[in-house]
């Protein structure tokens, strides 16, 4: 089990967030930090998963051959695609469930679920392709991507630095000044979280996260930054809190540059969710000291981040479907919210106790049962 640190503490918390913000109308939405702010957790996630990353390649993949490492990225990308399919399945067996124990059909038309149920050949073929994919249930197939993705990310890292950036960069701009993105099937449509624009923030991710380089550039000038990054904060404020958003048709092309689109990750959300990064880097120590049983909660969430996230998706429907049944007050939504959050503290110290008893299974020195043998 790691010790708490910076990184699994705020993807800890920008579980839980996601976890309310993924329950619309909810009371304990107002308060989550994307009504003060233009970028939000979904943002946050991403850049930790590419901070996450350097981690790894910096320090124990730091020695693995590169077919190795990329046999390791690769590994860790199929188990996230595995947890995509199980948790998606769940979801629309849920719907399902609810649908005929309410007598509301209207229900499998949740979240883009009806296509399964009125195309389910194509859907489910679209499914397992990524092409089709439930709201609320699709930045896991981003991370996918992003994870197919890590091998080149950790290998140009290795091999050509200055290369990394540059191509990540162009690929953005690309992304914001063509308008391709992943298309969607049996749907046609295009993806939520386009990878071509998502792949810059996680990037970005992986080279603040470390020591040399941009990363290294930001820890020597923090105090610097952190000014400068305070008015880009505040006005992020203000745009949401006013709900200020550019219209498309007043904007200049490529309009994407202007605008707020979240799908293509927008520079205006980038720079701001930049902006906050700066403003909460190095607090983690000073959070600690002043909650340490929540900071050490939401490390435990950060620690066990995809059971925790495919746990919290599937909450987060049900938290949806109570709310339908017996409409949204503020005691049931503190219900929701409570269990909720407690269920995946539980969840996240049942897969950390199963690690432990392995290990100690493992450090036990083996014997044989008193029958086995003649």
């Amino acid at each position: 089990m790691r010790a708490p640190n910076e990184i699994d503490f705020w993807r800890g918390f920008a579980l839980v967030t996601i976890f309310i913000n993924h329950i619309p109308g909810i009371y304990f939405e107002r308060f989550t930090y994307r009504n003060v702010s233009l970028s939000d957790s979904a943002e946050l996630f991403v850049f930790l998963a590419g901070c996450a990353l350097r981690i790894l390649v910096d320090g124990a993949a730091r020695a693995l051959p590169a077919q190795w490492l990329v046999f390791r990225l690769e590994a860790r990308a199929f188990n996230v695609y595995v947890a995509q399919m199980v948790v998606t399945e769940m979801a629309i067996a849920l719907l399902a469930a609810a649908a005929l124990l309410l007598d509301a059909p209207y229900l499998i038309d949740w979240h883009n679920a009806s296509t399964v149920f009125n195309d389910p050949l194509k859907a489910h073929i679209g499914l397992v392709l990524l092409t089709h994919q439930l709201g609320y249930f699709n930045i896991l197939p981003l991370y996918v991507v992003l994870l197919l993705i890590a091998p080149a990310v950790a290998l140009l890292h290795r091999y050509a630095k200055p290369l990394l950036p540059l191509i990540s960069l162009a690929i953005y701009a690309f992304a914001l000044i063509s308008g391709i993105n992943f298309p969607t099937w049996p749907i046609e449509g295009t993806w939520f979280l386009n990878p071509l624009s998502w792949q810059l923030i996680y990037v970005l991710g992986f080279l603040i996260a470390g020591t040399d380089g941009i990363g290294g550039f930001a820890r020597h000038h923090r105090s610097v930054l952190r000014w400068l990054a305070l008015p880009v904060v505040i006005l992020g404020a203000l745009v949401a809190i006013t709900g200020f958003s550019p219209n498309p048709v007043d904007v200049p092309e490529p309009k994407l540059l202007f605008t707020f689109d979240k799908t293509f990750l927008a520079p205006a959300r980038l720079i701001h969710s930049l902006a906050l990064t700066a403003i909460f880097a190095g607090t983690f120590r000073m959070i600690r000291s002043s909650i340490p049983r929540s900071s050490g909660f939401l490390c435990l969430l950060g620690r066990n981040s995809l059971i925790v996230f495919c746990a919290l998706s599937l909450l987060s429907l049900m938290g949806q479907i109570l709310r339908f049944i017996f409409g949204g007050y503020i005691a049931l939504d503190a219900l929701i919210v409570i269990l909720g959050i407690l269920l995946m503290g539980f969840i996240a110290w049942t897969a950390e106790w199963r690690e432990r008893l392995r290990a100690e299974l493992a450090n036990k020195p083996s014997s044989p049962p008193p029958s086995a043998g003649f």
